[in-house]
């Protein structure tokens, strides 16, 4: 993967999802269930985390065009929204923009099935991950980066597909301090990555600043 739009995509995508951060949420909102219901609710998750990825992907634009918000504008803001994810992952704390805030966690506990709420949304497809499929999607201006944009997206879908899937096996190696450690590099990544962001659209913005 040398294509720097491939590369830059996953380093955002898997960033903002990742779904080795987000496997103990995972293992607590289904430890009441038994291992072949567990690994059903993980597809499900995988499936509407797919549709709702599709639907960003595909809907991003016209959103955009909707509210006439320019792609600098939005990648600024943007830009904004995964660097203050980022600085929460590189802190060690989770930010409520994807895990909720303490009145929605404790309704989490509360849903019957979870696999769209809370782990699909607003989980793996919040704010962040939105952001970062619109953006690029506006990246790709060809058939190739198109393609490319798709296989980054299931590249990432079936790194998550393992993870849920295996979360109980994965579980148990997977210690506090590893989780801690690679949390803190998927967001020195992000920040990075929102950084670049924003700046490109302020040039854009502010021709000055160029």
């Amino acid at each position: 993967m040398s294509d720097p739009f491939a590369v830059s995509m996953f380093g955002a995508l898997f960033a903002v999802m990742n779904p080795f951060v987000n496997l103990p949420v995972f293992l607590s909102l289904t430890s009441a269930l038994d291992r072949p219901a567990q690994r059903k609710t993980a597809l499900q998750v995988v499936f509407f985390t797919l549709i709702t990825c599709a639907v960003v992907a595909g809907a991003g634009s016209a959103i955009l065009n909707f509210f006439d918000i320019s792609v600098d504008a939005f990648r600024v803001a943007g830009g904004l929204v995964l660097a203050q994810i980022g600085f929460h992952m590189l802190n060690g704390s989770e930010s409520s923009a994807h895990h909720g805030t303490d009145s929605e966690k404790e309704e989490h506990n509360q849903q019957d099935n979870i696999a769209f709420y809370p782990m699909t949304f607003p989980m793996l497809v919040g704010p962040g991950t939105m952001t970062t499929l619109i953006l690029f999607s506006h990246k790709a201006d060809t058939l190739t980066k198109w393609i490319t944009y798709g296989a980054v997206t299931g590249a990432v879908l079936l790194i998550l597909l393992v993870v849920l899937f295996f979360a109980g096996d994965i579980g148990r190696f997977l210690t506090q301090t590893m989780r801690n450690i690679m949390t803190r590099i998927m967001g020195m990544i992000l920040v990075a990555i929102a950084v670049g962001m924003v700046v490109a659209g302020l040039k854009v913005l502010l021709p000055g600043l160029g």
